[in-house]
């Protein structure tokens, strides 16, 4: 066995690197493969492993690269990554070390605009049932775009046309670069905060997907949402379609489309209002018509045309009535009159003093009780006779039975 260098564990190491660092095809990679185990730390670097078919790779994005990232990287999603190899001394491990990256397939924006939109819509800001109605006649539209744009001018353009008695309050703003999400963010709050509209329209004009970023970003998104006052998103031309359209309460497909929507159109309103001048017109013609019509129909009556004779007449037919009741009453009384009399006649027949004319005479004893029989007296009792005219006081010298004997 020939005698060998003996070296540390650290001096072979740092060999390795450097051998790695020398290579100049390791220090600027592209290198395809599906992300595993993605984990972003709190530190803002970001962990992962980049794998195929057969082999797994290292790699470590740190937090100045990973804060350029435009969508959010997911285990299981296959990537192009860019970046150096090299080694790691104290661990003995080589690894990647990236400085961008790209979702395979669609690209880094258009992902990221899928994950947003996924996302907001969950939390329910696309919801209909929340979207405010815009107001008919605005008087304030506030337009929060760029000053500098194609879009402020063509807005003031077509509202001047239409609408010329709405106010335009230009909030400028940046609508493209990293510094574009918040200042418009910001417009769409101060616009809130201050009431300074009854209406907001907020966009630009066309361009690539990278030009209109600024309206698919979380903070705009969010900032729309949150918003009082109704907001109309006019981004871009016809096919383009931004997160802020899906937010807004109303999407408009061009700036003018936003301006048309916003107001309505002065002419309209003067044709329909001369319209209905016409019909109302028409029918308050129709309904004197009318009126004439029921006027003239009550002047031709009798009793217009002589109120005193339609006096005369219900006074023949008040007359007529009173007889009717006169005569019907005359013969109710009558006939009440002769039932009395029936009855007075049958009364009188049945009086005991019809009896006592015919010279009977009615007995009592002291109690005043009538004297039926003879067994009720005994000799000596007083007894009162009630004839047809006067009484007598009598007392009994003798009794005499129903054969005619003396008791």
């Amino acid at each position: 066995m020939t005698q060998q260098q003996t070296i540390s564990v650290t001096e072979l190491n740092n060999r390795i690197r450097a051998l790695l660092d020398s290579d100049q095809f390791l220090s600027a990679v592209c290198v395809r493969g599906e992300l595993s185990n993605y984990k972003a730390y709190p530190s803002g670097h970001h962990y992962f492993t980049l794998k195929d078919a057969e082999s797994s790779l290292r790699c470590v994005m740190f937090k100045s690269a990973a804060s350029r990232l435009r969508f959010r990287p997911e285990s299981g999603m296959g990537v192009t990554v860019w970046g150096r190899v090299a080694a790691y001394p104290r661990d003995g491990v080589y690894q990647l070390y990236c400085s961008d990256m790209m979702p395979e397939g669609a690209g880094d924006l258009q992902v990221a605009f899928e994950q947003l939109k996924a996302k907001l819509a969950a939390e329910g800001l696309f919801d209909a049932g929340r979207k405010k109605p815009l107001p008919r006649f605005p008087a304030r539209i506030a337009v929060i775009t760029s000053s500098a744009g194609a879009a402020v001018h063509d807005i003031i353009r077509v509202m001047g046309k239409r609408w010329p008695s709405s106010k335009i309050i230009l909030l400028p703003v940046r609508v493209q670069g990293p510094e574009a999400p918040p200042e418009i963010a910001s417009a769409l709050r101060y616009a809130n905060r201050h009431r300074v509209a009854e209406l907001i329209i907020t966009g630009r004009g066309g361009g690539s997907i990278e030009d209109l970023w600024a309206f698919n970003d979380e903070r705009v998104a969010r900032a729309i949402a949150e918003s009082v006052i109704p907001v109309i998103s006019a981004v871009g031309h016809e096919p383009d379609v931004t997160i802020a359209d899906f937010v807004a309460d109303l999407r408009a497909a061009t700036p003018s489309n936003a301006a048309e929507l916003a107001v309505p159109d002065e002419n309209e309103i003067r044709e329909g209002l001369l319209s209905a001048d016409i019909r109302l017109s028409q029918a308050m013609r129709k309904q004197i018509g009318n009126y004439r019509r029921s006027l003239d129909d009550t002047a031709s009556r009798r009793v217009m045309r002589s109120p005193t004779g339609f006096i005369d007449q219900r006074r023949l037919e008040l007359d007529g009535v009173r007889m009717r009741m006169t005569s019907a009453s005359g013969a109710v009384i009558s006939e009440k009159r002769n039932g009395h009399i029936s009855l007075a006649a049958k009364l009188d027949a049945l009086s005991p003093l019809k009896v006592l004319g015919r010279g009977y005479a009615i007995a009592s004893a002291g109690d005043g009780s009538v004297v039926r029989d003879a067994g009720q007296v005994e000799v000596g009792d007083l007894l009162r006779l009630r004839l047809a005219k006067g009484g007598l006081a009598c007392r009994v010298e003798h009794v005499v039975n129903a054969d005619g004997r003396k008791v």
